[in-house]
């Protein structure tokens, strides 16, 4: 048997669930563990599994909605909202001032309760994926206020990388934009965007930060969206902006 023919056919099942819309891939993988999941009338309990266009596939009994074109939305996040679908502590989430259309939209990547900024969603979990992988290569960009006199230097040596607490953070670009007394504004540009990444590394300088706000993820930008307000991105300029892989996983989709 030639290597071709040893190559398995189909997608992966939690890829399909979240082409689909229904959740990330990783939530796919948790919703299979638990026994959500059956393809062809068999309850699945591993994501090991790759699945052709023909298999019947149940979610909690329900059949996978039609495929729908891959749409991205341009949602300005107010401070004071988790990047969740629903809190166990009853705190309000970015669901909870959507419109219902996007009562399903996946985000791609976050920010915490306490940043604000640009926050890209999909009803493509796929994509969202996609798009959060360092690999990808889009930069994010935000505007930092701290507390503190800055030290541009210190700032400069940020492009080399950092490790703290064992944790290692990759090359941040970051310039001073205004120091007014006590108080600056940073411009930050990364990466890879880990978990509270900014803030632990501005405290990792001594600098305390009072306001972060991200401006842009790749080629979209916040612009002058209004706070709270969401925007659809428009099919043509999402389609040319996307990677060539994923333009391929889009395309297909529209087929």
């Amino acid at each position: 048997m030639s290597e071709a023919d040893q190559k398995p056919t189909g997608e992966r099942i939690a890829k399909v669930l979240a082409r689909a819309g229904l959740c990330s891939r990783r939530e796919a993988e948790r919703w299979i563990a638990r026994g959500r999941v059956s393809v062809d009338g068999k309850v699945i309990d591993s994501p090991a599994l790759n699945v052709t266009p023909h298999a019947d596939i149940l979610v909690d009994g329900a059949p996978l909605p039609d495929r729908q074109p891959t749409r991205l939305w341009r949602y300005h996040k107010p401070t004071g909202r988790l990047t969740t679908r629903r809190d166990p502590e009853g705190r309000p989430t970015i669901y909870d001032g959507l419109p219902p259309e996007l009562a399903m939209a996946i985000t791609v990547g976050r920010l915490d309760m306490n940043s604000e900024g640009l926050l890209l969603l999909t009803n493509d979990g796929a994509l969202a994926r996609r798009l959060e992988l360092p690999s990808t290569g889009w930069i994010r960009k935000y505007r930092v206020r701290v507390h503190g006199m800055v030290d541009a230097k210190a700032l400069g040596r940020l492009a080399k990388g950092v490790t703290i607490d064992g944790m290692k953070y990759g090359s941040i670009t970051a310039s001073l934009e205004r120091q007014v007394g006590a108080n600056a504004w940073i411009a930050m540009s990364l990466r890879e965007g880990k978990n509270r990444e900014i803030r632990r590394v501005m405290e990792h300088l001594g600098y305390s930060v009072s306001r972060l706000i991200r401006t842009s993820f790749g080629p979209f930008q916040l612009g002058k969206l209004p706070r709270g307000n969401v925007e659809e991105v428009p099919a043509r300029v999402l389609a040319s902006n996307l990677p060539r892989d994923v333009k391929a996983d889009a395309a297909h989709r529209r087929r």
